[in-house]
């Protein structure tokens, strides 16, 4: 797997992960907010298979 998200995609994903679980956890919003484990996760493997299909790449270019 080659990383496919930068560092502003990461952060965002991380946080939007945690507060919709967070969120669940609470009982402030439904059973749906459990979802966030995937942005979660993929923030923290630095790939996303949807951007991988799409060929899409928020990281910088290595020279």
């Amino acid at each position: 797997m080659k990383n496919n998200i930068g560092l502003i995609d990461r952060v965002s994903r991380i946080v939007l992960g945690l507060a919709l679980i967070l969120l669940a956890s609470t009982g402030i919003i439904g059973y749906w907010g459990w979802i966030g484990v995937i942005p979660l996760a993929t923030g923290f493997l630095r790939f996303c298979p949807v951007y991988s299909l799409l060929g899409f790449s928020t990281c910088p270019l290595k020279k």
